[in-house]
C-alpha cells in the first residue's frame, strides 16, 4: 500500500512528465539532425555527381588516369587539412559509438569529406554511403554538444545514431534502411535498440529533405527485367547463393585489411603502385565488356550490365568481380576516402548472377537482387537492412522470402569475420 500513496503519486507522475518532455525534445532534435544531414549529403552527392560525370566524359586517356589522380588529392588533403588523419568513415562512426570519450572532430569532418569528393568524384570504386554516414554522425554529435541541457544524463549516442541513420537514408534514398543500417551495424547478431525513435526520426526527416532536393526514384533500376515471384525451388537457390556469397564476402574482407594494412606504407610507394595498377583495371574492363565498369561506386555494372545484357558468360561475371574487388581495395589502400557498402552490394549481384547463369537461366534478375541481399549482409553483419535495402532501392519485394533464407545462409557461413574491426559482440560495450 505505500506504493500507492498521494506523494509517491506524485513523484512518479512528474518522473512520467518529465520522460515525456525528454522523449519530445530528443524527436525534435532527431528532426533536426536529419533535415541538416540531408542538405549536407545533398551537397555532397551533387559536387560528386558533378565531377564524375565530367571524368565519364573526357577523353579516354583522362578517363584511366582521373581515379589515381583523385587518389593523391585525397592523400594530401588528409595529411595537410586533415593533420595526418586517416581515410576511415563508417568505421569512425563505430569508434565513437562504442567509446564515450572518442570525438569525431571538426577539422577531421572537413578534411575526409574533401577527400571523399576527390576520391569519389574521379573515379575511386568506393561508396558516397561511407562519408554520408560518417558526416551525419559527426553532425549529430555535434549537435548534441552545443545542447548539454536537455541532454544532461542522455546517451551520447543519441543524435550520433540519428545523424548515421539520415546519412545513410539520404545517400541511397531508403529510409528504413538508414535507420535499420545504423542500429545494426554496431554490433554482430544484435542491434542498438534504445535508439530506435531518434533513428526512425532523422531517417525520415534526412530522406524528405534530399528527395525534395533530387528525385524519389530507386537507386537501382531493374531495366528490362522484371523479378519474378519466387517458387519453392529459389528457397534452394538462395541457400546456395548465401553460402557462396558468405565465401565471396570472406575473401573481400581479407582482401580489406590487407588494403588497410598497405596504406600504411610510405605514400610515394602506394600511390605509385595503387595508380598504376588503377590504370590497368580501367582498360581491362573496357576490353573485356567494353565499358570503364572498373570506375565509380558501381551502379553501372548494374544500370549499363547486369540489368541490360541477358547472355553474359560466367568466366566474365567472374573476370569482373575480381576487377571490382580490386579496384575497391587499390582505391583503400591508395588513401581513397569512401564507403565499401556498395562493393560489397557490387560483388554480390555478380555473384548471384552467376549462379543464376548455372542453375536457373530464366531468374537471373531474382537471384542477382538475392545475392546482393546476402553480400552485403555477410560483409557488414546486416542481414535486415540488406534486405531491406535491396527492397527499397529496387521496388520490387517479391524477392523478400528467399532473400532472408539467402541472408541467414551468409550469416552462418560468415563466422566471426566481418568487413569491420569496430564491430563488437552483444554485452561487451
Amino acid at each position: 500500500m505505500r506504493a500507492l500513496r498521494p506523494e509517491s503519486f506524485e513523484v512518479r507522475k512528474g518522473e512520467l512528465r518529465e520522460l515525456g518532455r525528454r522523449s519530445r525534445e530528443i524527436v525534435l532534435l532527431a528532426a533536426v539532425t536529419g533535415v541538416v544531414t540531408g542538405l549536407a549529403v545533398r551537397g555532397f552527392e551533387y559536387l560528386v555527381d558533378e565531377l564524375y560525370t565530367r571524368v565519364l566524359e573526357a577523353p579516354l586517356w583522362w578517363s584511366a588516369v582521373a581515379p589515381a589522380i583523385g587518389l593523391v588529392c585525397a592523400a594530401l588533403i588528409l595529411r595537410i587539412i586533415g593533420g595526418g588523419a586517416s581515410s576511415a568513415t563508417s568505421d569512425e562512426y563505430l569508434r565513437a559509438f562504442h567509446d564515450p570519450a572518442y570525438r569525431l572532430r571538426p577539422r577531421h569532418l572537413a578534411a575526409r569529406v574533401m577527400a571523399s569528393v576527390a576520391t569519389l568524384g574521379s573515379g575511386g570504386a568506393l561508396g558516397l554511403e561511407g562519408p554520408s554516414m560518417y558526416g551525419g554522425s559527426a553532425l549529430g554529435t555535434m549537435i548534441q554538444r552545443r545542447l548539454p541541457k536537455p541532454f544532461r544524463g542522455s546517451d551520447h549516442r543519441t543524435l550520433l545514431v540519428a545523424g548515421a541513420a539520415a546519412g545513410v537514408a539520404a545517400i541511397f534514398k531508403a529510409p528504413a534502411t538508414g535507420a535499420i543500417f545504423a542500429l545494426e551495424v554496431p554490433y554482430r547478431d544484435d542491434m542498438a535498440r534504445r535508439m530506435l525513435l531518434p533513428a526512425l526520426v532523422a531517417s525520415a526527416s534526412g530522406y524528405l529533405t534530399f528527395v525534395t532536393l533530387s528525385d524519389t526514384v530507386p537507386l537501382l533500376s531493374v531495366g528490362e527485367f522484371s523479378i519474378p515471384n519466387f517458387q519453392l525451388i529459389d528457397l534452394l537457390g538462395a541457400l546456395l547463393v548465401g553460402t557462396a556469397c558468405a565465401i565471396g564476402a570472406r575473401s573481400f574482407a581479407k582482401l580489406m585489411r590487407i588494403a588497410k594494412g598497405f596504406a600504411l606504407r610510405a605514400l610515394p610507394l602506394r600511390l605509385a603502385v595503387t595508380s598504376i595498377s588503377l590504370v590497368g583495371l580501367f582498360f581491362l574492363s573496357r576490353e573485356l565488356t567494353g565499358l570503364p565498369l572498373s570506375l565509380g561506386a558501381g551502379y553501372e555494372v548494374f544500370r549499363d550490365w547486369l540489368f541490360v545484357e541477358r547472355d553474359i558468360a560466367v568466366w566474365l561475371l567472374v573476370a569482373v568481380l575480381f576487377i571490382r574487388c580490386l579496384a575497391s581495395a587499390l582505391t583503400m589502400a591508395g588513401s581513397g576516402v569512401g564507403g565499401v557498402f556498395i562493393p560489397l552490394v557490387v560483388g554480390g549481384g555478380l555473384i548471384g548472377r552467376g549462379i543464376a547463369d548455372v542453375i536457373h537461366p530464366d531468374r537471373a534478375s531474382l537471384y542477382t537482387l538475392l545475392g546482393i541481399a546476402a553480400f552485403l549482409g555477410a560483409g557488414y553483419r546486416v542481414p535486415l537492412a540488406a534486405v531491406m535495402f535491396v527492397a527499397e532501392t529496387t521496388g520490387k519485394p517479391n524477392f523478400v522470402v528467399p532473400a532472408l533464407f539467402a541472408a541467414v545462409a551468409a550469416e552462418l557461413v560468415m563466422g566471426d569475420q566481418s568487413i569491420t574491426a569496430f564491430q563488437r559482440r552483444p554485452g561487451t560495450d
